[in-house]
């Protein structure tokens, strides 16, 4: 399993104790912690990581931190799993912080917490044979010989996992195609468990039509969708997976699990054993982390390539196929933004903006996939891969009917900048 502590995520909340003494463990009921804001803007809803072994448990067996405001309020927090064996190894929660400024937060320990409003969700139900019906599941494994044109149905529901926040939904279709879609969202609470089922609970494409909580309103054809991934070696486009025409994968065995699911952070994680691109004669082993946490209209993923040979580069989708634009860019603080703004959903019905954050360290430029072959109708960013180094990006689909002001172009690119922004601002954090 992959799960990025953020060390390499350089853009992302740093956790530092800066005590006298380093993180030596504290032991009384009375510890703090300080978040600082260094930068010239206000920050909102920016995330904080620490890990647990900078804070004391030895004595709080079967206990969970709650966090106190200065103004005696609570701050929902929740408490990451992050290698699977049963124990929590992180607290992750949000603040708001006004530039320049710091906030103490008290940490207490109790039997018990509240339960926190659930503001993100991973949403993965499986069934194990046409006859069979879906069932929530927390882990998969999918293999050549299980294409849906294959077996003749469809073993997952909406085709994949899907992964919401507050602002917007997405999801990934994992069987064999491994592009990602998006639903958008009228609403800021979870949409419902049984998308993607019917009466019968057996899948179906029962999210093309709206709904009270929103619908699927991308359309990603062979494309890889919005943030979905592969590479080009040399001069050649190749795609990890296959089109709904083929009926032999070229990935081994695909495992995907859900490592969290809310109430303010959910992650997944995507392991491709052997892929083998076709007529290239080279193996590569991939394995993807995706998060989503509350207040952005986008997800964070991660991706380490395996077995690269030093003539590869790695490219990273944002479907085209309802916009005649030209792809848009702009660089901020570190990162270069690839955007386009048009009423690309369905039909041209809505106005959709799109948007993939890549650091400048690892940015080559784009270029576009051609309208025939396996990856085709997307502007494709150009990265820089090192076997075994997470390539880190976040990708963005901010919809009119989620918001009214995204209907502007420059409505979009505004918040754009203002997201960026956010990202690049390292949090101080000290523990007392």
């Amino acid at each position: 399993m992959i799960y990025q502590r953020f060390k390499h995520l350089f853009f992302l909340p740093l956790v530092a104790c800066l005590s006298v003494g380093g993180c030596e463990p504290k032991v009384d009921d009375d510890a703090s912690i300080t978040v600082s804001n260094p930068s010239q803007i206000d920050l909102v809803q920016k995330p904080i990581r620490i890990s647990r072994s900078a804070l004391d448990t030895t004595y709080r067996i079967g206990m969970a931190p709650l966090l106190i405001s200065g103004a005696e309020d609570t701050i929902p927090s929740q408490l990451v799993d992050t290698d699977g064996d049963g124990q929590w190894d992180e607290l992750f929660f949000l603040v708001d912080l006004d530039q320049g400024t710091s906030m103490q937060i008290g940490l207490n320990w109790r039997q018990s917490v509240p339960e926190w409003k659930e503001q993100t969700y991973v949403r993965f139900g499986v069934r194990s044979s046409e006859s069979d019906t879906v069932r929530p599941a927390k882990k998969d494994t999918f293999y050549p010989n299980e294409l849906p044109g294959v077996m003749g149905y469809q073993p997952y529901q909406t085709d994949g996992p899907s992964w919401e926040n507050d602002k917007v939904g997405f999801r990934h279709y994992l069987d064999g195609r491994n592009s990602k879609d998006v639903f958008g969202k009228k609403i800021h609470g979870m949409s419902p468990r049984n998308v993607g089922i019917n009466n019968a609970g057996v899948t179906e494409d029962n999210y093309h039509v709206m709904e009270d909580w929103g619908r699927d309103i991308l359309s990603v054809g062979t494309s890889v969708g919005l943030g979905g991934y592969s590479l080009m070696i040399g001069e050649e486009l190749v795609r990890l997976g296959v089109t709904q025409r083929d009926s032999a994968n070229n990935v081994a065995a695909t495992t995907f699990e859900v490592v969290e699911s809310g109430p303010l952070l959910s992650v997944m994680t995507y392991d491709y054993e052997d892929w083998m691109p076709e007529g290239t004669g080279r193996t590569y082993q991939v394995k993807e982390t995706t998060e989503i946490w509350p207040g952005m209209y986008g997800y964070h993923n991660s991706v380490v390539f395996e077995n690269l040979q030093g003539d590869e580069s790695g490219v990273i989708g944002l479907v085209n196929i309802h916009t005649e634009k030209v792809l848009q860019t702009f660089k901020k603080d570190g990162f270069t933004v690839l955007f386009t703004h048009d009423k690309q959903t369905y039909d041209k019905e809505w106005y959709l903006g799109m948007a993939l954050i890549i650091p400048d360290a690892v940015y080559q430029g784009w270029t576009k996939a051609p309208q025939t072959g396996q990856l085709t109708d997307s502007f494709l960013a150009k990265v820089k891969v090192k076997s075994g180094e997470p390539l880190e990006y976040f990708a963005v689909a901010a919809w009119e009917l989620a918001d009214p002001g995204f209907a502007k172009e420059a409505y979009f690119r505004e918040y754009l900048e203002k997201l960026v922004g956010e990202i690049a601002v390292p949090i101080a954090t000290e523990i007392k």
